[in-house]
């Protein structure tokens, strides 16, 4: 699919300011029949459920977090059990006004915290790794009625999620990659000894982050902006896929996750503000591949774990209220005895809320989203 060249100089308009998102903005937009939007954000390097949101009510949290514990009394209250991290403050406004859901202790089928590998079956919605070459929605597309142009991609390349036989052209402001988390720390690790460049180096990384933080802000609002301008044209897409990285917090995570946070808040409250009425119809779901472990290791961070807590946002989300099975924290209540327990699938909560936001039939787009998925999409979470 090529895009007429009018209509190429309005789309790169419109793309004109995007920048890079927590390290790399992707958007993926489809063009679907009807007036309900669903939108998907994915949190690329494992998001930190647990101070995300803080399950403060576990004797065992503030022992295991140590000083990454989220202090209850300067976060948002969602219950007798659970707070939302502080730079959440719009997502707990939305909270407040029943227009967000969380759903904690949820996890994909995948369980060897690899990075690529969990993210692969998170969008694909396989059982296993490369099990399944299309991805979840791209398949979700293709239950709804047949229509033309189909999807565009506001990306380098497109993400796994959307591949498939729906066709997808992508596009992408061009960007310099960012240092990875591990080089960074082997970097730090060179100059932790040295008397003279020790010092050079924390401050060179406390001006980065600084800086960081506010282009960060200012790109998520661009990001909220321009997909909102995609959804609310007359005939423009109703489904679209935003990518969000740098969650990959080994070091560092008290500062790094609030910096992350607060852009995802932009994020979310500059696309609510910019589809203005429509907003009444779009479902936003958030996940990542995988979350952290229980408890905080020795450089500020935390590592690779298993449970994380997945958001769903909208004006027709039955919200409110967070949606847990709680494992528990204790030593015999871990997964392996580091991570949070899973104890609600990922895969039947895409499914539940994707039915659920385009009216289609939960059972029908369970099985052709997730052919592996173990018992029942996870409904009710859709007015």
């Amino acid at each position: 699919m090529h895009l007429p060249h009018l209509a190429r100089r309005r789309f790169l308009a419109l793309s004109a300011g995007a920048g890079a998102l927590m390290v790399a903005p992707q958007m993926v937009l489809a063009t679907v029949p009807g007036e309900r939007r669903f939108v998907f954000i994915i949190q690329r390097g494992a998001a930190d459920g647990l101070n995300i949101v803080v399950p403060y009510a576990d004797p065992a949290y503030a022992t295991l977090r140590r000083e990454l514990a989220i202090d209850p009394a300067g976060a948002t209250k969602l219950d007798g059990h659970f707070a939302l991290h502080p730079a959440l403050a719009q997502m707990g406004q939305m909270y407040g006004q029943g227009q967000a859901l969380f759903i904690h202790a949820v996890a994909s089928p995948y369980r060897d915290r690899s990075h690529f590998d969990g993210q692969n079956v998170l969008e694909t919605g396989g059982m296993h790794p490369y099990a399944v070459r299309d991805g979840w929605l791209n398949r979700l597309v293709g239950l709804m009625p047949r229509v033309s142009e189909r999807a565009i991609a506001i990306a380098a390349t497109v993400p796994p999620a959307l591949r498939g036989r729906v066709p997808v052209e992508s596009y992408a402001p061009s960007s310099l990659s960012q240092p990875s988390d591990d080089l960074m720390r082997r970097v730090g690790q060179l100059y932790a000894s040295d008397a003279e460049l020790h010092p050079l180096w924390s401050a060179a990384l406390d001006a980065n982050a600084a800086a960081d933080a506010l282009a960060v802000r200012q790109d998520a609002a661009g990001l909220g902006r321009l997909a909102a301008k995609f959804l609310t044209k007359p005939n423009g897409p109703r489904i679209a896929m935003l990518e969000t990285g740098g969650w990959d917090t080994h070091t560092g995570q008290q500062g790094r996750l609030a910096t992350q946070l607060r852009a995802l808040d932009t994020l979310i409250a500059t696309l609510r503000d910019g589809l203005g009425a429509d907003w009444a119809n779009t479902t936003v779901l958030i996940a990542t591949e995988f979350g952290r472990t229980a408890a905080a290791n020795g450089t500020g961070g935390t590592d690779h774990g298993t449970g994380s807590v997945a958001m769903l946002l909208g004006g027709g989300v039955k919200g409110g209220r967070v949606l847990a099975d709680w494992p528990g924290l204790g030593p015999s209540q871990l997964y392996e005895g580091r991570d949070l327990r899973p104890t609600i699938g990922l895969d039947g909560v895409i499914a539940g809320a994707a039915a659920e936001a385009l009216g289609l039939a939960p059972d029908l787009t369970a099985r052709t989203l997730f052919s592996g998925i173990p018992g029942k999409p996870q409904t009710g979470l859709i007015v």
